[in-house]
């Protein structure tokens, strides 16, 4: 089990609760040091809520969050975590010159001749103003100001939203290559699953203000199968507790279990990707209580350790 200075984001029977009911509600996880994390659910899950907690901009109803061994909000932003927001917050009638000295003022730990090395291996022209860039320049101008404080931890919500899949893919790629070279940690909250698939190495899922389901992706993936069988009609041969969710179509039934490795007679199995097990998850948690899904997630945790 992974010690407190191990994790860089920990939190303990977290909760916010706003006038319109829980947006979080006892949520305990932890994110490791090094790790690529996903953030994943729905909208509404309260992803939002979760990364304002970490950043200081939200103070929990319940429980304690922790970054980098600090609360956060005691004394504003923790100077070691960099958040980059859905609508990446540039002064548009900057320069991207004037935009990274902007930073260099506003950020003790600056690292200016970093921050414009990412810019300008990206060929984004440093005259330019921020208003006349493309999306994908737009990003990787946002994404040089968040890592030119020189975080331990990223925090990045929908950061490839608005970019067509060049675009996505490119700033992708720039993001795994910083990662790779210092060690950072990344939360990343992204709605397509795809972009998550082969670069996040850890797990954050989210439905109904709960977390359904936490841990290392490998160590996830390796304790659940995807069972495809014939159409039963009835209770598939799986026992009750290790099913998380079954699909069926006129010919055949698709069940995702965990804890269950070897297939019954009849019935093919193979390991689920990262889609198959968010998704599975995601949509299980709409139809069964959150008491027994969260039970589950708990369950697949130990499954994996």
């Amino acid at each position: 089990m992974s010690s407190v200075e191990d994790n860089v984001l920990s939190a303990e029977g977290l909760g916010k609760r706003y006038r319109r009911g829980w947006a979080l509600q006892d949520c305990t996880l932890r994110l490791p040091r090094g790790r690529v994390g996903a953030l994943v659910g729905p909208n509404g899950a309260g992803k939002s809520t979760l990364m304002a907690l970490a950043t200081g901009l939200l103070e929990p109803t319940t429980g304690e969050i922790r970054v980098l061994g600090d609360v956060p909000g005691r004394r504003g932003t923790h100077p070691r975590l960099a958040f980059l927001a859905q609508d990446k917050p540039l002064y548009r009638r900057f320069t991207v010159e004037e935009m990274l000295r902007a930073g260099q003022a506003l950020n003790e730990r600056w690292d200016h001749a970093y921050a414009r090395g990412l810019v300008e291996a990206a060929g984004v022209p440093m005259g330019a103003r921020v208003s006349t860039l493309s999306g994908g320049q737009r990003t990787r101008v946002a994404l040089a100001v968040a890592l030119g404080r020189r975080p331990e931890l990223i925090v990045l919500d929908e950061p490839l939203a608005d970019l067509d899949p060049l675009a996505r893919e490119e700033v992708m790629q720039a993001l795994m290559e910083e990662v790779a070279e210092t060690g950072m940690t990344v939360l990343l909250s992204s709605h397509v699953l795809a972009d998550l698939e082969g670069i996040c190495d850890h797990l954050l899922l989210l439905a109904g203000g709960r977390v359904r389901l936490a841990g290392d992706v490998e160590d996830l993936i390796a304790s659940h199968r995807v069972m495809i069988g014939p159409r039963s009609g009835g209770e598939p041969p799986f026992p009750k507790s290790a099913v998380v969710e079954v699909r069926e179509t006129v010919r055949q039934t698709t069940a995702v279990v965990r804890g269950v490795h070897t297939a019954p007679e009849g019935w093919a199995a193979h390991e689920p990707t990262l889609e198959e097990l968010a998704m599975s998850y995601l949509r299980s948690s709409r139809g069964t209580p959150a008491s027994s899904v969260l039970s589950a997630a708990r369950d697949a945790s130990e499954v994996a350790a």
